[in-house]
Parts: structure tokens; sequence; C-alpha cells
């Protein structure tokens, strides 16, 4: 991995310094360098007022994480990564914006909250975005499933409002999809890691490009919010989905969900597909194979098992219903996953909760 920049702040205050030198510790224990050189003349203000390089991700325990960052035209980009099966807990809130693409994510456990919004405890979040505005508190932690990558984004609310020439009201979301502003944050993310002095065009460019796609997707979910009336309120879905959430390895039935949300099974069906685009069947059958992932991730599970845990009587029934899903076998998928954290130690496998004589969990038009 190429060595981050090691400048520090030559204008900003004590307490600046103090926060950089400390989210830099990580950096001294990889080797990237030595101590001697961490100078006094770190990011010139590209982000006068704002204080950047003191008011980036807090992170704890800091030993867990491996972190890299990069500065180039008033835009910095920071990359994380935490090994499978660990704990993690994460903090921001300052005067710069804060894009996160979640390159790589599953987690057992955790929350997400900003503030303003509803915490969400989404557990596979690969390939989502969150916007966290300037301002805004952003808080998040992990109990990681598979290794996390992720890649932040801060930029300067000054500068953006430059490029786009207009005010732009931004509003914090998390977890959403938005494959063109994924796209151009990825662009931009390249620019700056490759440190190329004739790609200032190219970069002020991307940054404008940017800009306007953060105001865009802003704008399109303010459009899409109305039409969500007629859905489950927001009492009704979290107790819906934390009911799924508790019986994954169980026949669910569309009866007891109605019951939860206080509907009829008609309406409730309507309702649930109108907050979340999916029949709640369909839902149900994602969410198992989420929580598959995580399972197959972790190489001391044999696929039987995994297949058990989740109330599958048959392995055949299972590989159906996960290539379905994921358009992998589960052997295949398995190939796939990076296993840079081992095994887990004995005793430590997942139980069998659902068994042998068990047939596959569906949702039902009748209670079981």
């Amino acid at each position: 991995m190429t060595p981050p920049s090691t400048r520090t702040p030559e204008s900003s205050s004590q307490g600046a310094r103090t926060l950089w030198h400390a989210a830099n510790q990580d950096l001294l224990r990889e080797g990237y360098f030595e101590r001697s050189e961490l100078r006094s003349d770190f990011a010139a203000a590209p982000f006068a007022g704002c204080d950047l390089f003191g008011a980036t991700v807090q992170i704890s325990p800091i030993e867990s994480v491996k972190r890299h960052s990069k500065e180039q035209y008033g835009i910095v980009t920071e990359s994380i990564y935490a090994p499978a099966r660990s704990r993690i807990e994460i903090c921001y809130e300052a005067p710069a914006h804060l894009l996160v693409l979640y390159e790589d994510g599953v987690r057992r456990e955790g929350e997400t909250s900003i503030d303003g919004l509803s915490p969400s405890g989404l557990r596979n979040f690969a390939n989502k975005l969150t916007f966290v505005p300037a301002g805004h508190a952003y808080r998040e932690w992990h109990e990681t499933g598979a290794p996390l990558r992720v890649t932040y984004l801060y930029l300067d609310p000054t500068k953006l409002q430059q490029l786009r020439d207009t005010d732009a009201a931004y509003a914090p979301r998390t977890f959403f999809e938005d494959p063109i502003l994924w796209a151009t944050a990825t662009k931009l993310k390249n620019v700056i890691e490759r440190n190329q002095p004739e790609s200032k065009l190219y970069f002020d460019a991307l940054a404008s490009v940017l800009a306007h796609e953060l105001s865009r997707s802003g704008r399109e979910l303010t459009r899409i919010l109305p039409a969500s009336r007629g859905g489950l309120a927001s009492w009704q879905k979290r107790a819906v989905i934390g009911y799924i959430e508790e019986h994954l390895d169980e026949r669910v039935s569309l009866v007891t969900l109605a019951r939860l949300a206080r509907l009829s099974q008609h309406h409730f069906c309507r309702a649930f597909k109108q907050s979340f685009g999916i029949p709640p069947q369909g839902h149900l059958l994602q969410r198992r194979m989420e929580r598959a992932k995580v399972l197959l991730s972790d190489r001391a599970n044999s696929i039987t098992n995994v297949a058990l845990t989740l109330g599958y009587a048959f392995n055949s029934s299972f590989t159906l219903a996960f290539r379905k899903i994921t358009g992998q076998t589960p052997s295949e998928f398995r190939k796939n996953v990076t296993s840079e954290a081992g095994p887990r130690k004995n005793g430590q496998n997942n139980s069998r909760r659902g068994g042998v004589g068990r047939s596959l969990p569906t949702l039902n038009q009748h209670p079981t």
C-alpha cells in the first residue's frame, strides 16, 4: 500500500494537531514511516476554516483497523479496512460533508444512525452509500461477519457550492443505492490516489459532477418519499422487521406479521410491498440468504450445518434458494469469499437451530 501524505496542519490549532497525531498512530504501527518523518507542514489549508484533518471519523479501537488517506485539490479520501469477527465503533461530526462507500460489509450485529434519521440495523450493506451532511452527528458500530472495506470522501460544503454555482440542500441518507453517484465517487477517489498533477482538469470535472449527483440524488429521494404513503408506519416496520430478524430459521406466518402490524393480511401485504418494494415472502428470503452469506464466510461451518441452521431440511432446497438470490451455489460463494481471518476457535461453531426433519421455512397464508 502506498504511504499516505504525512504533513501536519500548518496554521491549525494545537487541538487539531493532537487529533491528527492520534488518528495517525495506526499508520505508525503499520510501519509506513518513522516518527521523525511526521513533519509540521501537513495540509496547507485546503479546507480553510473547516480544519478537516482534525475532524476525520473517529474509530475505536483504532488498533483494530487499517487506515490510508490521501488529499488532493481540497478533497480527502480515506480507506478503512477491518477484519472479520472484530467489533468497531465509528463516530463523526464536523463542518465537512461525508460520503461513505461501503465496498464490502456484512455485520452480525450493529447499528448506524445519523441525526434526523431512524437508526438502521441493516446487516449486509455492501455496495451501499451513506451521506452525512456537514454538522450532522454520525455514529455506527459493527460486529463484522466478513472483512469490512469502506471509503470515506470528505467534502468541503463551500467547494461543492462553488461547483454547483447554486445553493443545494443536502439531506442525510443511510444505506442507499445510486450507481451513478457510486461510479463518480469511485473515479474521484482513484484520481486523488494517483496524485497526478496533469489530472487537475479531470479532477475538477469529476468534482463538479459529484456535486451535481449528490444534489440530484437528494431531490429524487424527496420526490419518492410522498409516494410511500399507504405503506407501513415506522412502528409497524420496526415490529415486523424485528420479528423477521429474530425468526429467520423458523416458519413465519403472514397471519402473525399482519397481526403485529394490526392489519388484515391483504392490507399488510400491500403496505409491506409499498414500504420495501418487494412482498414479505421475498424480503424474508433475501434476509435468510444474507444470513447464509455470513455463516458461509466462516469455513468452520459446513454447508449442511448452514442449511440446517436456517431451517432447511435438505441441502438441495437451500442451494436452490441461495442460487435464486445470489446467482451462485453456496460452494461457489464460499470459494470467492476472502478468508483473511482464518477459522474460528473450537466451540464457536453455530449451533444447529433447525432440526434435520424441519421443512423449508416459508411465509404462509395460514398460521402453523
